[in-house]
């Protein structure tokens, strides 16, 4: 075992001392140790449940033979950081959680580990140190919240918070029934109710075959997530004694497994990020056009919110991410996964129980998949944007350019009613390097949807989006002002042309006067000049390449 490295031979004596010290019995030392990351935080609605989770995953590890030790990871809530400084942490923290598993793991000498994660970044910090380590591994999602309540409406936190601020400065609703949305949307534990970035990349790793079937989808507060806690620390045990590591389930034909499902589900925007540097960490080449080659042959056939009215509760009623799998049986790949099951057993054992929640594919939600990628003098590298959740009525829109240089000051302008119909928002200088962090732009995009505006104004940014987000928002540019890119020299009055069916960004202006403005134009000094997000933004690569890091 790996961990004979710190607790065999005569010349570990010191060592095992300092076992002892933990509580192990000597009769311990001839098991399987197996690391229990926890990302558990009083501060993230999906993560103040992970306590339960612990001890059960604990008695799972003890029950299948194994020794748990529980340590721990930060986290961030990407909705409580959203709409000012905190953000500019979010993306960056996915690169500490990796180093710190890392860190932890190699530095114990651990045989295997569960990840109990949840939220936005910490999933695929996660996903990205399993790769790296190449140790038996599992993940289990904390799940996600239950819908609230609100004069018998069901509620989640996008579209009854966020967008009501909009309708609250248009004059909808009154300061009282804000004050009820506010208290009424999130009722408990559990990541946000919809398809955003959280139950986004919960799906995907279940899709990769790391997470057991109906992990991604069991709600928070659920016994069934309880139950998954505890086989998944049997199951980690069995994937030590066998040998089998995450690189072996984790193969290029299980990320594409990933981005098929992904685009069948209609998926948060930040997937794109994630998998890119997941497939980095796994050694496989993962060209940001492959989403939308997937996406034009995958048609869309669930549709939980923001785009459409189901909730991830919903999905799980339905069957669950092994139901979505039975659909798309026909063009998934038949790979291995931690239950020692192929994909093509899940789906063929699975049940579909709701076929308007799980569509077929001779009545998808839309013909295409989730997302497109837009390339044009805009965007030379590529650019992303979530056309599930885009009106048809405005896959095609040109407009004049408002030019912002942060979210602060687009966001000042949509609540002070100086953003009009016809208007393309810019917000720049919010790439992975300028940023520094590569914000999210939720508040932005909330707000004009809540002030009704979201078929009349389009927003292009070198930053990115919310899952939540919804409307013609067009994120990742690359490369990014920052550097250079074109964004860079848009200017007020200028026509941004968006044209989602035939994946075109362009800045109506000639070539000669792209190259004269770029000629003139000269770098910004940095927002911030210290500290870790300095030091990201040195080695930070562009969007479209996963923002990962290159050195």
């Amino acid at each position: 075992m790996r961990s004979d490295k710190i607790k065999r031979g005569l010349e570990r004596a010191g060592n095992r001392a300092l076992i002892y010290a933990t509580g192990i019995t000597q009769g311990d030392l001839s098991k399987p140790f197996i690391g229990i990351c926890t990302s558990f935080t009083d501060l993230i609605p999906g993560h103040i449940g992970m306590r339960r989770l612990e001890r059960f995953i604990e008695r799972g590890v003890a029950a299948g033979g194994g020794v748990p030790f529980i340590f721990g990871v930060p986290g961030i809530c990407d909705g409580i950081a959203m709409g000012h400084t905190g953000m500019k942490y979010s993306l960056p923290s996915r690169e500490l959680i990796a180093d710190m598993i890392e860190t932890i793991i190699r530095a114990h000498s651990l045989d295997g580990l569960v990840c109990l994660t949840n939220c936005d970044k910490i999933t695929p910090g996660m996903a990205m140190a399993i790769a790296r380590l190449n140790i038996p591994s599992i993940v289990v999602t904390a799940g996600p919240m239950m819908s609230g309540r609100y004069k018998n409406k069901r509620l989640s936190l996008v579209r009854d918070t966020f967008e009501a601020v909009g309708r609250f400065k248009k004059g909808e609703i009154t300061q009282n029934e804000l004050n009820c949305l506010e208290q009424e949307a999130c009722p408990g534990a559990g990541s946000c109710q919809g398809l955003y970035t959280a139950n986004s990349m919960a799906c995907i790793v279940e899709a990769m075959g790391m997470s057991l079937p109906g992990s991604a989808t069991a709600l928070a507060v659920s016994a069934k997530k309880e139950r998954l806690a505890y086989e998944s620390g049997q199951t980690a045990v069995n994937l030590v004694r066998r040998n089998i590591l995450p690189r072996s389930i984790m193969r290029e034909e299980a990320v594409m497994n990933a981005v098929i499902i992904d685009m069948a589900l209609g998926g948060s925007s930040n997937t794109v990020l994630h998998l890119k540097a997941i497939a980095h960490e796994l050694g496989l080449e993962l060209p940001l056009y492959e989403f939308d080659r997937v996406s034009r042959q995958t048609p869309h056939i669930v549709n939980l919110r923001p785009g459409g009215d189901y909730f991830m509760e919903d999905l799980d009623a339905a069957g669950g991410i092994p139901a979505v799998m039975k659909r798309l049986k026909d063009v998934l790949n038949d790979v291995d996964t931690v239950t020692g099951k192929r994909i093509s057993k899940i789906a063929r054992e699975s049940v579909i129980y709701d076929d308007d929640v799980i569509r077929d594919f001779s009545r998808p939600y839309h013909k295409e998949g989730g997302m497109a990628i837009l390339y044009g003098n805009l965007a030379p590298q590529g650019a992303v944007v979530k056309q599930s959740a885009v009106d048809k009525k405005v896959l095609k829109f040109k407009g004049l350019a408002r030019v912002f240089e942060s979210e602060e000051s687009a966001m000042s302008a949509i609540l002070s009613s100086k953003i009009h119909k016809g208007d393309v928002i810019v917000i720049r200088y919010e790439g992975p390097r300028g940023g520094p962090g590569m914000r999210e732009m939720l508040s932005p995009t909330s707000s004009v949807v809540g002030m009704g505006l979201s078929d009349e104004v389009a927003l292009v940014t070198d930053g990115r989006f919310s899952g939540g987000t919804k409307g013609p928002c067009i994120g990742h540019i690359s490369p990014e002002a920052a550097i250079g890119g074109p964004i860079a020299i848009v200017q007020n009055g200028d026509t941004i042309s968006i044209d989602i069916p035939r994946r075109k960004l362009e800045l109506k202006i000639s070539e000669k006067a792209i190259k004269e403005r770029l000629s003139k134009w000269r770098p910004r000094k940095p927002s911030i000049d210290s500290g870790y997000l300095k030091r990201y933004a040195e080695v930070v690569s562009q969007a479209s390449d996963g923002a990962i890091f290159t050195k």
